[in-house]
Protein backbone atom coordinates (compact mmCIF):
# COMPACT_ATOMS: atom_id res chain seq x y z
CA UNK A 1 0.00 0.00 0.00
CA UNK A 2 0.94 3.61 -0.48
CA UNK A 3 2.40 5.59 2.37
CA UNK A 4 1.21 8.62 3.52
CA UNK A 5 2.54 10.79 5.47
CA UNK A 6 -0.18 12.95 6.32
CA UNK A 7 1.55 16.62 6.39
CA UNK A 8 -0.77 19.07 4.51
CA UNK A 9 0.46 22.55 4.47
CA UNK A 10 -2.76 24.55 4.26
CA UNK A 11 -2.95 24.31 8.05
CA UNK A 12 0.44 24.81 8.46
CA UNK A 13 1.97 28.09 9.30
CA UNK A 14 5.81 27.90 9.08
CA UNK A 15 9.27 29.50 9.78
CA UNK A 16 11.98 29.92 6.42
CA UNK A 17 14.80 28.60 4.57
CA UNK A 18 17.90 29.69 1.69
CA UNK A 19 19.79 27.85 -1.24
CA UNK A 20 23.38 26.18 0.44
CA UNK A 21 25.76 24.12 -0.94
CA UNK A 22 25.92 20.37 0.92
CA UNK A 23 29.37 19.36 2.05
CA UNK A 24 29.28 16.94 -1.08
CA UNK A 25 29.46 19.46 -3.70
CA UNK A 26 25.63 18.73 -4.57
CA UNK A 27 24.31 15.82 -6.24
CA UNK A 28 21.99 14.67 -2.93
CA UNK A 29 22.64 12.98 -0.27
CA UNK A 30 20.97 10.02 1.61
CA UNK A 31 21.82 6.57 3.17
CA UNK A 32 21.36 4.74 -0.56
CA UNK A 33 20.21 1.31 1.12
CA UNK A 34 17.61 1.30 -1.49
CA UNK A 35 17.32 -0.79 -4.44
CA UNK A 36 20.13 -0.96 -6.99
CA UNK A 37 18.57 0.59 -10.00
CA UNK A 38 20.67 -1.09 -12.91
CA UNK A 39 21.21 1.56 -15.32
CA UNK A 40 21.65 1.18 -18.92
CA UNK A 41 24.42 2.17 -20.78
CA UNK A 42 24.67 5.75 -22.39
CA UNK A 43 23.78 5.85 -25.97
CA UNK A 44 27.44 6.65 -27.98
CA UNK A 45 26.86 9.23 -31.00
CA UNK A 46 29.31 10.80 -33.36
CA UNK A 47 29.78 14.21 -32.91
CA UNK A 48 28.21 15.62 -36.07
CA UNK A 49 29.42 19.52 -36.93
CA UNK A 50 26.47 22.12 -38.12
CA UNK A 51 23.87 24.01 -36.23
CA UNK A 52 20.64 23.83 -39.30
CA UNK A 53 18.15 22.11 -36.70
CA UNK A 54 15.70 19.42 -37.48
CA UNK A 55 13.81 16.92 -35.65
CA UNK A 56 13.20 13.38 -35.72
CA UNK A 57 10.07 11.01 -34.02
CA UNK A 58 11.61 8.48 -32.11
CA UNK A 59 7.94 7.16 -31.10
CA UNK A 60 4.81 7.67 -29.72
CA UNK A 61 3.05 7.17 -26.27
CA UNK A 62 -0.79 6.96 -25.27
CA UNK A 63 -2.10 9.87 -22.84
CA UNK A 64 -0.42 12.65 -23.67
CA UNK A 65 3.33 12.83 -23.20
CA UNK A 66 4.22 15.95 -20.98
CA UNK A 67 8.27 15.35 -20.63
CA UNK A 68 10.48 13.23 -21.41
CA UNK A 69 14.05 13.06 -18.90
CA UNK A 70 16.28 10.46 -17.46
CA UNK A 71 17.98 9.37 -14.41
CA UNK A 72 21.55 10.52 -14.13
CA UNK A 73 24.30 8.38 -16.35
CA UNK A 74 20.83 6.24 -17.94
CA UNK A 75 20.76 5.46 -21.43
CA UNK A 76 17.05 5.22 -20.98
CA UNK A 77 14.30 7.89 -22.00
CA UNK A 78 11.50 8.00 -19.50
CA UNK A 79 8.46 9.48 -20.99
CA UNK A 80 5.78 11.12 -18.60
CA UNK A 81 1.63 10.06 -19.71
CA UNK A 82 -0.42 12.80 -18.43
CA UNK A 83 -3.32 9.87 -17.42
CA UNK A 84 -0.72 8.70 -15.32
CA UNK A 85 1.85 6.61 -16.47
CA UNK A 86 5.88 6.28 -17.41
CA UNK A 87 6.83 4.48 -20.02
CA UNK A 88 11.03 3.99 -20.89
CA UNK A 89 12.31 4.12 -24.37
CA UNK A 90 15.49 2.59 -24.92
CA UNK A 91 17.62 2.59 -28.23
CA UNK A 92 14.28 4.07 -29.68
CA UNK A 93 12.41 1.49 -28.79
CA UNK A 94 9.60 1.52 -26.08
CA UNK A 95 9.38 -1.19 -23.86
CA UNK A 96 5.68 -2.49 -24.10
CA UNK A 97 5.04 -2.28 -20.36
CA UNK A 98 4.65 0.89 -17.95
CA UNK A 99 7.26 1.60 -15.63
CA UNK A 100 4.99 3.13 -13.10
CA UNK A 101 0.98 3.11 -13.55
CA UNK A 102 -0.79 5.63 -11.02
CA UNK A 103 -3.55 6.22 -13.19
CA UNK A 104 -5.96 4.89 -10.31
CA UNK A 105 -4.83 8.04 -7.64
CA UNK A 106 -4.59 10.61 -10.60
CA UNK A 107 -6.74 12.67 -11.47
CA UNK A 108 -6.15 13.85 -15.62
CA UNK A 109 -7.93 15.99 -17.79
CA UNK A 110 -6.97 19.34 -19.45
CA UNK A 111 -4.04 20.75 -17.13
CA UNK A 112 -4.24 18.06 -14.29
CA UNK A 113 -2.48 14.66 -14.22
CA UNK A 114 0.80 13.06 -13.68
CA UNK A 115 2.86 16.27 -14.56
CA UNK A 116 6.50 15.77 -13.01
CA UNK A 117 9.26 13.79 -13.03
CA UNK A 118 12.48 13.66 -11.12
CA UNK A 119 15.54 11.08 -10.46
CA UNK A 120 16.86 11.59 -7.24
CA UNK A 121 21.11 12.22 -7.86
CA UNK A 122 21.96 8.62 -6.34
CA UNK A 123 19.22 7.05 -7.96
CA UNK A 124 21.79 4.51 -9.22
CA UNK A 125 22.43 3.21 -5.30
CA UNK A 126 18.88 4.30 -3.63
CA UNK A 127 16.43 3.74 -6.91
CA UNK A 128 14.20 6.74 -5.60
CA UNK A 129 12.10 8.65 -8.30
CA UNK A 130 9.80 11.70 -7.29
CA UNK A 131 6.73 12.59 -9.33
CA UNK A 132 4.41 15.21 -9.24
CA UNK A 133 0.35 14.85 -9.88
CA UNK A 134 -3.00 16.48 -9.16
CA UNK A 135 -5.58 14.55 -7.84
CA UNK A 136 -9.51 14.92 -5.79
CA UNK A 137 -12.74 16.05 -8.06
CA UNK A 138 -11.87 19.89 -6.94
CA UNK A 139 -15.07 19.48 -4.51
CA UNK A 140 -14.18 21.77 -3.23
CA UNK A 141 -11.19 21.83 -3.56
CA UNK A 142 -7.92 19.84 -5.83
CA UNK A 143 -4.98 18.61 -4.54
CA UNK A 144 -1.07 18.67 -5.70
CA UNK A 145 0.56 16.13 -4.73
CA UNK A 146 4.72 15.15 -4.67
CA UNK A 147 5.26 11.37 -4.01
CA UNK A 148 8.52 9.59 -3.78
CA UNK A 149 8.71 6.25 -5.54
CA UNK A 150 11.38 3.26 -5.50
CA UNK A 151 12.25 1.36 -8.32
CA UNK A 152 11.65 -2.51 -7.67
CA UNK A 153 14.11 -4.30 -6.24
CA UNK A 154 14.36 -6.81 -9.11
CA UNK A 155 13.51 -5.71 -12.46
CA UNK A 156 14.86 -2.27 -13.24
CA UNK A 157 12.34 -1.26 -15.71
CA UNK A 158 9.82 -1.45 -13.29
CA UNK A 159 8.89 0.51 -10.27
CA UNK A 160 7.68 -0.20 -7.01
CA UNK A 161 4.01 0.37 -7.08
CA UNK A 162 3.77 -0.40 -3.38
CA UNK A 163 6.61 2.29 -2.87
CA UNK A 164 4.57 5.90 -2.69
CA UNK A 165 5.36 7.70 0.17
CA UNK A 166 3.59 11.28 -0.37
CA UNK A 167 5.84 14.24 0.66
CA UNK A 168 3.81 17.70 0.27
CA UNK A 169 0.27 17.90 -0.94
CA UNK A 170 -1.07 21.51 -1.58
CA UNK A 171 -4.62 22.07 -1.18
CA UNK A 172 -5.43 23.71 -5.04
CA UNK A 173 -8.89 25.18 -5.88
CA UNK A 174 -9.07 25.46 -9.17
CA UNK A 175 -8.09 22.38 -12.42
CA UNK A 176 -5.76 25.08 -13.97
CA UNK A 177 -2.40 26.49 -13.45
CA UNK A 178 -0.93 23.02 -11.83
CA UNK A 179 2.94 23.94 -13.22
CA UNK A 180 4.57 20.65 -11.82
CA UNK A 181 8.15 20.71 -13.00
CA UNK A 182 10.54 18.95 -10.40
CA UNK A 183 14.21 19.16 -10.89
CA UNK A 184 16.89 18.51 -8.92
CA UNK A 185 19.88 21.13 -8.43
CA UNK A 186 23.60 21.23 -8.39
CA UNK A 187 23.06 21.64 -4.70
CA UNK A 188 21.23 18.08 -4.00
CA UNK A 189 17.74 19.87 -3.35
CA UNK A 190 14.61 19.38 -4.82
CA UNK A 191 13.06 22.17 -6.57
CA UNK A 192 9.29 22.36 -7.20
CA UNK A 193 7.60 25.05 -9.01
CA UNK A 194 3.46 25.31 -8.45
CA UNK A 195 1.10 27.60 -10.20
CA UNK A 196 -1.19 30.39 -8.47
CA UNK A 197 -4.15 28.13 -8.51
CA UNK A 198 -5.79 28.82 -11.74
CA UNK A 199 -8.98 30.96 -11.71
CA UNK A 200 -7.64 33.15 -14.27
CA UNK A 201 -5.95 36.58 -12.75
CA UNK A 202 -4.75 35.11 -9.21
CA UNK A 203 -8.09 36.07 -7.58
CA UNK A 204 -6.80 34.68 -4.10
CA UNK A 205 -3.09 36.73 -4.56
CA UNK A 206 -1.00 32.92 -4.48
CA UNK A 207 1.17 34.58 -5.81
CA UNK A 208 2.16 37.33 -3.51
CA UNK A 209 1.53 35.78 -0.87
CA UNK A 210 4.46 33.77 1.67
CA UNK A 211 2.18 32.96 4.71
CA UNK A 212 -1.09 32.76 6.24
CA UNK A 213 -1.41 35.66 8.13
CA UNK A 214 -4.06 38.53 7.61
CA UNK A 215 -0.90 40.79 6.37
CA UNK A 216 0.13 38.61 3.72
CA UNK A 217 -3.13 36.69 2.47
CA UNK A 218 -5.48 39.03 1.17
CA UNK A 219 -8.42 36.39 1.73
CA UNK A 220 -8.86 33.71 3.82
CA UNK A 221 -8.33 30.93 1.13
CA UNK A 222 -5.33 32.25 0.04
CA UNK A 223 -2.64 29.15 -0.57
CA UNK A 224 0.87 30.69 0.13
CA UNK A 225 2.74 27.60 -1.68
CA UNK A 226 1.23 28.07 -5.05
CA UNK A 227 2.46 30.22 -7.79
CA UNK A 228 5.79 29.72 -6.20
CA UNK A 229 9.77 28.27 -6.72
CA UNK A 230 9.80 26.05 -3.71
CA UNK A 231 13.19 24.38 -2.80
CA UNK A 232 13.30 20.97 -0.36
CA UNK A 233 16.04 18.64 1.50
CA UNK A 234 14.46 15.54 0.48
CA UNK A 235 17.48 13.97 2.49
CA UNK A 236 17.06 14.77 5.34
CA UNK A 237 13.46 15.16 7.04
CA UNK A 238 12.98 17.47 9.99
CA UNK A 239 10.62 18.71 12.36
CA UNK A 240 8.06 16.20 11.25
CA UNK A 241 8.19 16.47 7.86
CA UNK A 242 9.19 13.95 5.45
CA UNK A 243 11.83 16.65 3.96
CA UNK A 244 14.06 18.66 5.74
CA UNK A 245 14.01 22.89 4.81
CA UNK A 246 17.87 24.32 3.30
CA UNK A 247 18.75 26.76 6.05
CA UNK A 248 19.31 29.70 3.26
CA UNK A 249 15.65 29.57 2.07
CA UNK A 250 14.48 32.75 2.44
CA UNK A 251 12.02 32.00 4.89
CA UNK A 252 14.26 29.57 6.93
CA UNK A 253 14.07 31.67 10.03
CA UNK A 254 10.34 32.82 9.71
CA UNK A 255 8.30 35.58 8.37
CA UNK A 256 6.71 32.74 5.53
CA UNK A 257 6.29 29.34 4.54
CA UNK A 258 10.17 27.87 4.84
CA UNK A 259 9.67 25.67 1.45
CA UNK A 260 9.28 28.57 -0.15
CA UNK A 261 12.55 29.95 -2.71
CA UNK A 262 10.62 32.27 -5.23
CA UNK A 263 7.76 33.83 -5.46
CA UNK A 264 5.34 35.86 -7.90
CA UNK A 265 5.24 32.70 -10.59
CA UNK A 266 1.82 32.41 -12.50
CA UNK A 267 2.06 29.07 -14.52
CA UNK A 268 5.66 28.24 -14.35
CA UNK A 269 4.52 24.76 -16.21
CA UNK A 270 8.21 24.01 -17.44
CA UNK A 271 11.75 25.27 -16.39
CA UNK A 272 15.31 24.52 -16.58
CA UNK A 273 18.90 24.40 -14.94
CA UNK A 274 21.71 24.79 -17.43
CA UNK A 275 23.55 21.83 -16.19
CA UNK A 276 27.18 24.01 -17.44
CA UNK A 277 26.54 27.05 -14.89
CA UNK A 278 23.71 26.68 -12.29
CA UNK A 279 21.70 29.63 -14.30
CA UNK A 280 17.67 28.76 -14.44
CA UNK A 281 15.02 29.47 -17.46
CA UNK A 282 11.58 29.74 -16.43
CA UNK A 283 8.86 29.90 -18.95
CA UNK A 284 6.29 31.19 -16.84
CA UNK A 285 2.50 31.13 -19.00
CA UNK A 286 0.99 34.70 -19.05
CA UNK A 287 -2.38 35.80 -18.78
CA UNK A 288 -4.34 37.81 -21.65
CA UNK A 289 -0.94 39.27 -22.92
CA UNK A 290 2.16 38.12 -22.72
CA UNK A 291 4.21 34.94 -22.28
CA UNK A 292 7.56 35.39 -20.30
CA UNK A 293 11.03 33.84 -20.23
CA UNK A 294 12.83 34.62 -16.88
CA UNK A 295 16.59 33.77 -17.14
CA UNK A 296 18.34 33.78 -13.30
CA UNK A 297 21.68 33.41 -13.37
CA UNK A 298 23.40 30.80 -10.68
CA UNK A 299 23.96 32.29 -7.12
CA UNK A 300 20.97 34.86 -7.67
CA UNK A 301 17.79 32.67 -7.55
CA UNK A 302 17.26 32.70 -3.67
CA UNK A 303 14.17 35.35 -2.47
CA UNK A 304 13.64 36.32 -6.26
CA UNK A 305 10.09 37.81 -6.71
CA UNK A 306 9.07 37.43 -10.46
CA UNK A 307 6.29 39.71 -10.35
CA UNK A 308 2.63 38.08 -10.48
CA UNK A 309 0.62 38.85 -10.00
CA UNK A 310 1.38 42.48 -9.42
CA UNK A 311 2.90 42.37 -13.34
CA UNK A 312 1.97 40.37 -15.84
CA UNK A 313 5.70 40.30 -17.65
CA UNK A 314 6.35 44.22 -17.86
CA UNK A 315 2.87 45.33 -17.86
CA UNK A 316 0.96 46.32 -14.41
CA UNK A 317 -1.76 43.93 -14.29
CA UNK A 318 -3.66 45.62 -11.99
CA UNK A 319 -4.27 43.40 -8.95
CA UNK A 320 -2.09 46.15 -6.34
CA UNK A 321 -0.55 49.05 -6.51
CA UNK A 322 2.15 47.93 -8.75
CA UNK A 323 5.92 48.67 -7.85
CA UNK A 324 9.01 47.89 -9.44
CA UNK A 325 11.20 47.74 -6.66
CA UNK A 326 12.38 44.16 -5.52
CA UNK A 327 10.80 42.70 -8.43
CA UNK A 328 12.85 40.16 -11.49
CA UNK A 329 11.51 41.11 -14.98
CA UNK A 330 11.47 39.09 -17.99
CA UNK A 331 14.36 39.20 -20.57
CA UNK A 332 12.04 37.80 -23.23
CA UNK A 333 8.37 39.00 -23.99
CA UNK A 334 6.19 37.01 -26.32
CA UNK A 335 3.25 38.58 -27.38
CA UNK A 336 -0.42 36.64 -28.01
CA UNK A 337 -1.61 39.19 -30.80
CA UNK A 338 1.79 40.03 -32.45
CA UNK A 339 4.01 37.26 -31.83
CA UNK A 340 1.26 33.95 -31.71
CA UNK A 341 2.35 32.93 -28.41
CA UNK A 342 -0.13 31.79 -26.05
CA UNK A 343 1.26 29.01 -23.90
CA UNK A 344 5.06 29.40 -23.49
CA UNK A 345 7.70 25.75 -23.24
CA UNK A 346 10.07 26.53 -21.26
CA UNK A 347 13.03 24.29 -22.66
CA UNK A 348 16.90 23.52 -21.40
CA UNK A 349 19.94 24.71 -22.68
CA UNK A 350 21.93 22.04 -24.95
CA UNK A 351 25.18 20.29 -23.09
CA UNK A 352 25.03 17.15 -25.12
CA UNK A 353 27.92 15.69 -27.44
CA UNK A 354 26.13 14.79 -29.76
CA UNK A 355 25.78 18.06 -31.98
CA UNK A 356 28.55 20.51 -30.77
CA UNK A 357 28.00 23.58 -32.81
CA UNK A 358 24.78 23.97 -30.49
CA UNK A 359 26.49 23.87 -27.34
CA UNK A 360 25.26 26.47 -24.47
CA UNK A 361 22.06 27.46 -26.78
CA UNK A 362 18.75 27.37 -24.96
CA UNK A 363 15.60 25.88 -27.34
CA UNK A 364 12.51 26.75 -26.28
CA UNK A 365 8.96 26.88 -27.85
CA UNK A 366 4.92 27.48 -27.32
CA UNK A 367 2.20 25.13 -27.78
CA UNK A 368 0.16 26.77 -29.33
CA UNK A 369 2.19 28.63 -31.97
CA UNK A 370 4.73 25.76 -31.93
CA UNK A 371 7.80 26.29 -33.52
CA UNK A 372 11.20 26.49 -31.98
CA UNK A 373 12.99 29.25 -30.56
CA UNK A 374 16.96 29.76 -29.69
CA UNK A 375 18.15 32.31 -27.13
CA UNK A 376 21.84 32.78 -25.41
CA UNK A 377 22.56 34.55 -22.54
CA UNK A 378 25.97 36.29 -21.61
CA UNK A 379 24.98 36.57 -17.73
CA UNK A 380 23.42 39.71 -18.09
CA UNK A 381 21.47 39.83 -21.45
CA UNK A 382 19.57 37.32 -23.46
CA UNK A 383 20.00 37.55 -27.09
CA UNK A 384 17.22 34.85 -28.89
CA UNK A 385 15.80 34.11 -32.45
CA UNK A 386 12.76 32.13 -33.83
CA UNK A 387 14.70 28.97 -36.11
CA UNK A 388 13.58 28.60 -39.80
CA UNK A 389 11.52 25.36 -39.68
CA UNK A 390 12.57 21.90 -41.30
CA UNK A 391 11.01 20.14 -44.11
CA UNK A 392 7.78 18.51 -42.10
CA UNK A 393 7.70 21.61 -40.15
CA UNK A 394 8.08 21.38 -35.90
CA UNK A 395 6.11 19.26 -34.04
CA UNK A 396 2.44 20.59 -33.55
CA UNK A 397 1.33 20.84 -29.68
CA UNK A 398 4.34 20.46 -27.96
CA UNK A 399 4.05 19.93 -24.40
CA UNK A 400 7.97 20.27 -23.43
CA UNK A 401 11.26 20.23 -24.47
CA UNK A 402 13.89 18.88 -21.75
CA UNK A 403 17.33 16.84 -21.95
CA UNK A 404 18.06 13.21 -21.22
CA UNK A 405 21.20 12.07 -19.24
CA UNK A 406 23.81 12.88 -21.85
CA UNK A 407 21.56 16.37 -22.29
CA UNK A 408 20.71 15.68 -25.79
CA UNK A 409 16.74 17.66 -26.46
CA UNK A 410 13.50 16.25 -26.93
CA UNK A 411 9.98 17.65 -27.47
CA UNK A 412 6.89 15.55 -26.04
CA UNK A 413 3.68 16.63 -27.58
CA UNK A 414 0.14 16.36 -26.39
CA UNK A 415 -0.88 14.02 -28.94
CA UNK A 416 2.24 11.66 -27.32
CA UNK A 417 4.67 12.08 -29.80
CA UNK A 418 8.90 12.02 -29.04
CA UNK A 419 11.00 13.93 -31.14
CA UNK A 420 14.62 13.81 -30.60
CA UNK A 421 16.17 17.08 -31.21
CA UNK A 422 19.44 16.97 -33.99
CA UNK A 423 21.67 19.38 -36.00
CA UNK A 424 23.67 18.79 -39.43
CA UNK A 425 25.33 21.46 -41.53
Amino acid sequence: MRITLAWTLAVIAACGGGKKAKEDGGGGGGSDTGPTADAAPLQACTATPGSTVSVRKIGQVSGGAVLATSPPNDGRLFVVEQQGRLRIFENDQLKPDAFLDITSIVTAGGEQGLLGLAFHPHYASNGYFYVWYTAGNCSPTCTDILERFSVSTTDPNKADPDSGQILLTVPDFATNHNAGMIEFGSDGYLYVSTGDGGGGGDPHRNAQSTDRTAASCTQTTCEPLLGKMLRLDVDHPANGKPYGIPSDNPFATGGGEPEIFMIGLRNPWRWSFDRMTGDMWIGDVGQDVDEELDVIPSGQQNGKNLGWSMWEANRDYGNYTATMTGKTFPQVVKNHNTDGWHAIIGGQVYRGPCYPDLGGKYFYTDNTKAGLSVATFDGTNVTTSDLAPPTGGWPPSPSSLHADARGELYITTTSGNVWHIEAGP
